[in-house]
């Protein structure tokens, strides 16, 4: 008892992996498609979040190149305008004369000119004003051209009057760089935009879609027998007929399932009155104790019945657990009642402790820590399931073995129930299947008689009362072989 417990096999659910212990499924368990291959494209919400934010993209991009062109064209016509009223400003501006001064303007004007090459001479060719660096051609071509002056083009506008030649020009890169950030301060707005309707339509699609995420966290939260129909209300109507036929399918399905249950249940019930009726005719059975052959035709039939009356016992167990586990999963969650562990644990010993004493058994229970920690699981439940897994260990120990029980808490100072016996053990590939209902392990089918309800019922009992069990090898004793060790973690009333 006090060896290390050798590694061991967990008992999975039909949802979990081989080495994981049956549990209940978490609320947010993610759903998956049933193929196993997922993509994040199959997903409506990612398909339309994709393709909307696409067709956002492209329209901002669209409207920002189309408003990029349009502001610089904009500009030019701007800048354009601009040369031509300096030169309508500077039409009179300009003294001319044998006494008049040369290149002076006013100071008003010389500001306005930063940026600007201007060259006026008068009706007769004499040079009125000159900009630094101006060497502008002198034949102009009236109104608006391009030149090239020793390699840097201009924009040039000529204005000619009775008494004088204007001529205003802009260096072209300059006029480029003003008309690019007059552009780009048209375009920013759309860039800074795009991203906020972006974020917007991905909250749209999100808010709209909630409905149907409401209705897949119910589908994730509930339990495999659960088939009450999902709430409708609220959802798009695209999808509300989906949902409507996913109802009206449990709605057939929790009646076909009714109809078994109740069947299967019925039926047990009607054979206990008949098996124990043979029962008795075949104890009364009158057999001459110098047939051999009477004395084992008597004893097989005894047996038969037997084995058929423990076959309607468990599937009576079976229906009352299922229907108990419907009963607490449809009606509001009520408090559950703190539980002793050993009181249960020491009630289903003392009711296979016979079967053992036939087999000359040892049925032992340790001495439990002082302070064990209570459990929430139903005290009623908890005697079935250690009944029937005791009676399993009797059943699979070897003549006159040993089947220890064992009382202790774990790291999470949860109750914990482990029972070794001296019996075969199970495979590890056969640890999951043997709690399927009527499945026997083929190493076990001729080791003792059974029906392959017993573990079935243990499964249905854990999976209720939110109990981990694990499958493992018993460690060896006095030279012999271990055989399986059960370990059931029990949910403390402490969390």
């Amino acid at each position: 008892m006090s060896a290390a417990p050798p590694p061991e096999d967990t008992l999975p659910s039909d949802r979990t992996p081989p080495d994981a212990p049956i549990a209940r499924a978490p609320d947010n368990a993610p759903a998956l498609p049933a193929s196993g291959h997922y993509h994040p494209l199959q997903s409506l919400r990612a398909r339309l979040t994709v393709l909307l934010l696409g067709v956002v993209l492209l329209a901002a991009l669209f409207q920002g190149v189309s408003a990029y062109h349009t502001a610089q064209r904009q500009a030019d016509a701007l800048l354009d305008a601009h040369l031509q009223q300096m030169a309508d400003a500077l039409r009179g501006g300009v003294a001319h004369g044998p006494n008049a001064p040369p290149d002076r303007l006013s100071e008003a004007e010389e500001r306005a000119l930063t940026d600007l090459l201007v060259q006026i001479w008068g009706h007769d060719g004499a040079p009125l004003f000159r900009s630094p660096n101006a060497d502008l051609p002198r034949r102009a071509v009236l109104g608006f051209s391009d030149i090239t002056v020793d390699g840097t083009s201009y924009r040039v506008y000529s204005l000619q009057t009775p008494l004088q030649t204007i001529q205003i020009a802009q260096d072209m890169t300059a006029r480029q760089q003003r008309a690019q950030a007059l552009a780009w301060r048209a375009v920013w707005p759309i860039a800074a935009a795009a991203p906020l309707l972006m974020l917007a339509v991905w909250g749209v699609i999100g808010l709209s879609l909630r409905p149907v995420e409401r209705a897949r966290r119910q589908l994730a939260r509930r339990q495999a027998n659960d088939l009450s129909p999902i709430d409708e209300h609220g959802l798009p109507t695209e999808v509300q007929p989906l949902v409507h036929e996913l109802n009206q399918l449990f709605a057939r399905v929790q009646t076909a399932f009714q109809a078994q249950k109740s069947f299967v249940a019925d039926a047990a019930h009607e054979l206990r009155s008949p098996l124990a009726a043979l029962r008795l005719q075949a104890q009364t059975l009158k057999v001459d104790p110098a047939d051999a052959g009477q004395q084992k035709a008597v004893r097989r039939l005894t047996q038969g019945i037997a084995r058929a009356s423990g076959l309607v016992e468990q599937l009576l167990v079976l229906a009352r657990e299922e229907a108990s586990g419907e009963t607490t999963d449809t009606a509001s969650p009520a408090p559950r009642i703190v539980c002793d562990v050993q009181q249960p644990l020491r009630l289903a010993a003392a009711d296979v402790l016979p079967q053992a004493a036939a087999r000359r058994i040892d049925l032992g229970l340790t001495d439990a820590p002082r302070h064990l920690p209570t459990t929430t699981a139903d005290a009623q439940a908890l005697r079935i399931l250690l009944r029937n897994l005791l009676e399993n260990a009797v059943k699979y120990s070897r003549e006159g073995g040993v089947v220890d029980i064992t009382l202790h808490t774990d790291k999470q100072d949860r109750p914990v129930i482990t029972i070794d016996d001296s019996g075969p053990g199970i495979a590890p590939a056969e640890r999951e299947r043997v709690f399927d209902r009527f499945y026997r392990s083929p190493d076990l089918a001729t080791a003792a008689p059974g029906n392959g309800l017993g573990l079935a019922i243990v499964r249905t009992i854990v999976q209720r009362q939110g109990i981990e069990i694990t499958l493992g090898d018993a460690p060896a004793r006095d030279g012999q072989p271990g055989g399986l060790r059960v370990t059931l973690a029990l949910p403390s009333a402490l969390a």
